[in-house]
């Protein structure tokens, strides 16, 4: 008996559902990854189904989907130069039965026009009339600019060589080779009849021929590159004439790639930049004279501040001196700092003119954090206070409600600028004037620090010159002390800190400088101690009870008298002296003194060599070593500290800072 096997038909259909669903899914996916727009149109209810990407590129979204699946609207999308030549290529391929295959531009969801190609057929009935119509749109404008490029190339090339004297070059995959202008051959000074172009060689292997040994891998790699479709074609590399002259050219170029990305033609043009190149030498010629003008500056600063403080040196230290002698009546005594406020006074403007040229020259940094401007104000005040006493001046602040306000800026810096806008309200003020300040706040979370007096004003036609440096304003004919780049280091101060400085100003009314920072967010401000108006001439008290040996290494006469004298007033100290920097090192071997004090400008050997070979000798490693030296611009200082010297203490010398740093180093054990 034979065994009958039956097959369910209910389960073979729902197999072949399956993969009818896998199969659509698949083709689903592959459509929409195309960015293609397949589609079909029933052409008795006008309804276009529509698959891929291709609209969503063109920006179009859920919403549009109802017209783009109607056919009298989708032609609402077509530009409308192109509308009547694709209702016509339709109407050829319903009557003929042909394939339609037809261009026009398409309409983005921006506004603007992209090209589609529509390739289609049609699904006839038995008596040849079209029910359905399938296609598939496809984005070619890439390669309608090409097509339009190949169109115009001879057009570009004529205006373009009517217009410009650089070379045209244009290469084609399928013509095998590069096409070089007239002009091009010319820059290398070729004539169109020259045989060397007429022996058929290829003129890309011509043009190689000529370019600068040195420069023909960059202009390979450029070439390699941009055909590899990974970076621009711009090259500037050299060619070397028939005449031997050697000729800067700038080449630039793009290329245009199939759909597989292979490049198919490549058009661009040689620009002579030869005299660009000269000028740019110039440039940097002058570029470099001007740093080497800038380092002649600095090393004139540098020497004039060298120079200046030591002279310096001998007056505020011999002034200082005096002081420290009880024998001296009181009206000689203010003799004495009458000197020494005049020293201190020309070392502040010393001091000025290097400021200015730390800002110019880039070296002046800042550090922005919260400042509480009230505490500022109060600080400034202190340091004016005795200033404005003299001439009977009242100072007085208007907070409102800005006493907590904090701003952003570097804390010294903010100070130095508020400073100076206070100290000269108070000097070009009149007897019995007043001084206000007042916080104001501005648009964009600014607050304005604004110093008014009530003086004699600024002349309108001298208003643009104040700041100009150097430049006082007539000043210069008064008994009122300045250096005229005061204002111009505040004005760069304020804007290193991101701030503004201006100022308004009637003559024989007063003037108004303010400062605009940002404010930040708001601390509870500490007590504001109001510190001592007087700047402090008592002598310094030495804390050192045991007996001490220094030895100070200095070559200059002046100093060492001083020094000398200096020491003459502490019994505790023995002050030792060596003149030259070989006689320093063998006594501070020899002696092992507890301190050495060390000029830097030493014949012979400088003072950092000196310091090299008694940090390096186990004998002298362990004696503190302090630098006491005229080269004090900011570089020096931060060479000493850098350099291993405990301080770097710069002329003229502070007894007061002096007998600080023997404080800390001679401290009794």
């Amino acid at each position: 008996m034979i065994e009958h096997i039956s097959f369910s038909p209910a389960l073979q259909l729902s197999d072949d559902i399956e993969l009818l669903r896998t199969t659509v899914g698949r083709f689903q996916r592959i459509f929409n990854g195309s960015g293609y727009g397949f589609w079909e149109w029933d052409l008795q209810t006008q309804h276009i189904e529509w698959s891929g990407g291709f609209w969503e590129r063109l920006g179009y979204g859920p919403e549009d989907a109802e017209s783009i699946s109607d056919a009298s609207k989708v032609l609402t999308y077509m530009h409308p130069d192109d509308r009547e030549f694709a209702i016509e290529a339709a109407r050829q391929h319903l009557r003929s039965g042909k394939p339609l295959d037809v261009s026009y531009r398409i309409r983005t969801k921006m506004g603007d026009y992209i090209w589609t190609q529509v390739r289609a057929d049609s699904l006839r009935d038995e008596h040849g009339h079209a029910r359905i119509m399938s296609g598939v749109n496809f984005d070619i404008t890439e390669i309608k600019k090409v097509e339009a490029a190949l169109r115009e190339s001879e057009a570009r090339q004529v205006r373009i060589i009517q217009a410009s004297s650089d070379g045209i070059w244009e290469w084609y995959a399928d013509r095998g080779g590069f096409h070089f202008s007239h002009r091009c051959w010319e820059l290398l000074g070729y004539d169109d009849l020259d045989d060397v172009l007429t022996e058929g060689e290829d003129r890309l292997k011509i043009w190689r021929k000529h370019i600068y040994p040195q420069d023909l891998s960059k202009f390979d790699n450029a070439l390699v590159e941009h055909m590899a479709g990974r970076a621009p074609f711009d090259v500037e590399y050299r060619l070397i004439s028939t005449q031997g002259e050697i000729r800067w050219i700038r080449g630039r170029g793009r290329a245009v790639f199939n759909e597989k990305g292979q490049p198919i033609m490549m058009s661009g043009s040689n620009m002579d930049i030869t005299e660009v190149k000269r000028a740019e030498e110039r440039v940097i010629q002058a570029k470099e004279q001007a740093e080497k003008a800038n380092r002649a500056k600095s090393d004139f600063l540098s020497s004039m501040s060298h120079e200046l403080r030591t002279p310096l040196n001998a007056i505020l230290g011999y002034t200082q001196l005096f002081e420290y002698d009880g024998n001296l009546k009181t009206q000689q005594i203010d003799n004495v700092r009458e000197i020494r406020k005049a020293g201190e006074h020309l070392l502040q403007l010393i001091n000025d003119v290097l400021d200015l040229a730390k800002i110019e020259s880039g070296n002046m940094t800042v550090s922005l954090e919260p400042v509480l401007v009230s505490r500022l104000i109060t600080e400034c005040f202190t340091l004016v206070q005795p200033q404005a006493d003299a001439k009977g001046i009242r100072l007085s602040s208007l907070l409102a409600e800005f006493s907590n306000t904090y701003v952003i800026a570097d804390h010294v810096r903010f100070k130095q600028a508020l400073l100076n806008l206070l100290s000269n309200a108070v000097k070009y003020n009149y007897v019995g004037g007043e001084v206000e300040v007042k916080l104001i706040a501005q648009p964009g979370q600014q607050l304005r620090i604004s110093v008014r007096d009530t003086g004699r004003g600024i002349p309108l036609q001298r208003q643009s010159e104040v700041f100009q440096p150097f430049n006082r304003l007539t000043a210069e004919n008064t008994n009122i002390e300045g250096s005229g780049v005061g204002l111009v280091i505040t004005k760069q101060l304020v804007e290193m800190m991101q701030g503004y400085l201006d100022f308004t100003s009637a003559e024989g009314m007063g003037t108004t400088f303010w400062i605009d920072l940002p404010m930040a967010t708001e601390w509870n401000a500490d007590s504001i101690v109001r510190t001592s108006t007087n700047k402090d001439y008592t002598p310094a008290s030495l804390n050192v009870k045991r007996r001490c040996k220094v030895l100070y290494v200095e070559d200059n006469p002046t100093n060492i008298r001083l020094l000398q004298q200096i020491f003459a007033r502490y019994p505790q100290l023995e002050l030792d002296v060596a003149e030259e920097a070989f006689l320093g090192i063998y006594k501070a071997r020899s002696t092992q003194p507890d301190l050495v004090i060390l000029d830097i400008n030493l014949p012979g050997m400088d003072g950092y060599e000196v310091l090299s070979v008694l940090k390096n000798d186990p004998d002298t490693r362990a004696v503190p070593v302090i630098g006491l030296s005229a080269n004090a611009m900011p570089y020096d200082v931060e060479r000493g500290r850098n350099a291993g010297f405990y301080d770097y203490l710069t002329k003229p010398v502070d007894i007061h800072r002096l007998i600080e740093v023997f404080n800390k180093l001679l401290h009794d054990h």
